[in-house]
């Protein structure tokens, strides 16, 4: 069973979420802002894709933080802190599958693209 990490009301979580009930892809979603992100969990991904592609510049939480803030986001642990202060700046949806990143954010093609295992 996959399990697609982000905030339910999101539309890229959405259409992610269509997606995999369109193809029948058994999931679960954690929802943030009702269960978090762990620090453990954030250095899992980061260890299979880097810490920087985990945090959502384009969205609106990052850019409604104060400059200092952005420009203080230059290592793992100060974008981890902010990540779990801030939940929503993490790109979402992130897909696991027993502990492997299998896609992070939605793109039909890329979704396409992958031998979902069902």
């Amino acid at each position: 069973m996959y399990t697609v990490y982000g905030i339910k009301n999101c539309n890229t979580v959405k259409k992610a979420l269509d997606y995999l009930s369109n193809h029948k892809v058994p999931y679960i979603l954690h929802d943030y802002k009702k269960a978090g992100i762990t620090k453990k969990k954030l250095t899992a991904w980061a260890g299979q894709i880097g810490w920087e592609p985990l945090i959502n510049k384009k969205g609106s939480t990052w850019r409604m933080l104060d400059e200092e803030t952005k420009n203080s986001i230059v290592t793992k642990s100060a974008a981890f802190d902010l990540a779990i202060a801030k939940t929503s700046v993490i790109k979402r949806p992130l897909i696991e599958l027993d502990g492997r990143v299998i896609a992070l954010g939605f793109d039909q093609g890329a979704y396409d693209a992958i031998d979902w295992e069902v």
